[in-house]
């Protein structure tokens, strides 16, 4: 089966529920509760969005969000901001290492937080564009979106650890 690729001419999208869309092509076809979701979610951000229903199938694949009108384009951005919610570190407040084990105690745009990572080589990913993510012990996910604008005293916390 070919897939079927929605480009900003074709259709146009409608917030159902949180995470959920609703797609009208322009031909007259509907398609109901449609789940955004990022082929590429590290590397991909607005590229390759494809569209599930509840049971997993796909029925189409934006090539880029950027095509879509401004409306269409907020509704899939809200749908994927929910879904992939990553809270972004602003401060490295404190760093400790006891047993092999770091402790960060970080600034978040969702407040402060203390993060356990067991193993800095799989856990904390420096990305080509300056972003870095970051995974704790619990399989939480953090994101620091461009390391160089950090504060100094963050830096040099971060400078050991990657």
């Amino acid at each position: 089966m070919a897939r079927f690729y929605v480009d900003g001419n074709m259709a146009r999208f409608t917030r159902k529920d949180i995470c959920l869309v609703d797609m009208e092509l322009y031909s007259g076809e509907t398609v109901e509760d449609l789940e955004p979701r990022r082929l590429f979610p590290v590397s991909g951000r607005m590229k390759y969005i494809t569209l599930l229903d509840s049971e997993g199938k796909e029925h189409a694949i934006i090539r880029d969000v950027e095509t879509l009108s401004p409306e269409s384009k907020e509704v899939i951005l809200d749908c994927l901001r929910e879904y992939y919610l990553i809270p972004k570190i602003t401060a490295l407040i404190d760093r400790t290492e006891k047993y092999g084990v770091l402790k960060w105690t970080v600034k978040t745009d969702r407040g402060v937080q203390q993060l356990r990572i067991r193993n800095r080589n799989a856990d904390i990913k420096q990305l080509y564009d300056g972003r870095i993510l970051v995974r704790d012990s619990n399989d939480n996910r953090y994101e620091i979106v461009d390391y160089r604008e950090l504060d100094k005293d963050s830096l040099r916390l971060l400078n050991t650890d990657i």
